[in-house]
């Protein structure tokens, strides 16, 4: 199995995931993202009213990815095949962005929505 394919099981496996937990938050004070992953790298007033607030995260790791092998093999008067498989482990590193809006409601700011973020971040 290629990388490309094994990322795109893995995406498909974990798809929703991240919009699952953003929607979580509509309806609650903006605080509560801040407080559960630390201050947004990017806040901006949007021409609505409304502001965005966005996290940055770098995903970033090791994919094994296992060949088999298979060898031809003389022992003891006759031919025989041993098989065997070598794990080789591929880097891979993603920045993701992760975009909650809010409406100020009073005197705080009350998630309203969010962006989906791109298949390999969701």
């Amino acid at each position: 199995m290629t990388r490309a394919s094994l990322v795109m099981c893995a995406a498909v496996v974990l798809s929703g995931c991240a919009s699952q937990i953003m929607e979580s938050y509509v309806g609650r004070s903006i605080e509560e993202p801040i407080l559960d992953y630390g201050p947004p790298a990017n806040v901006m007033d949007l021409e609505d009213g409304r502001r965005a607030y966005q996290w940055r995260v770098n995903q970033s790791g090791a994919m094994p990815m296992t060949s088999p092998s298979y060898a031809t093999v003389y022992s003891g008067g006759g031919f025989g095949t041993a098989y065997g498989s070598t794990t080789t482990y591929i880097p891979y590193s993603q920045n993701c962005v992760y975009t909650l809006t809010a409406a100020q409601q009073g005197g705080r700011w009350v998630v309203d929505g969010f962006r989906r973020p791109t298949l390999g971040c969701e």
